[in-house]
């Protein structure tokens, strides 16, 4: 059984940072794409950051130079580390670990909200 579970959410002044977790436990069998995605209030979920499995990362370009998305393989997890936050990154993010070969499989956190506000 595959889990995922975020933590590190919460509320933060504009300016502010945040630092993200998520914690994957169970067995992951070379993941295409290891991330994170959000869904603000009234909009469609929307990529922020991934690995991918050829070892790029990828960045929304709302977020590139205040996001950076890193990992831990002995801990089996990924983080977000969230700088310069705006109002505008308010929303519930989510980690996601997805492959699409066979055996493919799509997980998902149960999410964290971001609440950027004075």
């Amino acid at each position: 059984q595959v889990q995922l579970v975020e933590s590190g959410g919460g509320l933060v002044q504009p300016g502010g940072s945040l630092r993200l977790s998520c914690a994957v436990s169970g067995n992951i069998f070379s993941a295409n794409v290891m991330g994170w995605y959000r869904r603000a209030p009234g909009k469609e979920r929307e990529l922020v950051a991934a690995f991918t499995s050829s070892g790029n990362t990828n960045y929304a370009d709302s977020v590139k130079g205040r996001f950076t998305i890193t990992r831990d393989n002995t801990k089996n997890t990924i983080y977000l580390q969230m700088n310069s936050l705006k109002p505008e990154d308010t929303a519930v993010y989510y980690c996601n670990v997805a492959r699409w070969d066979l055996p493919n499989y799509n997980y998902w956190g149960q999410g964290t909200q971001v609440t950027v506000s004075s």
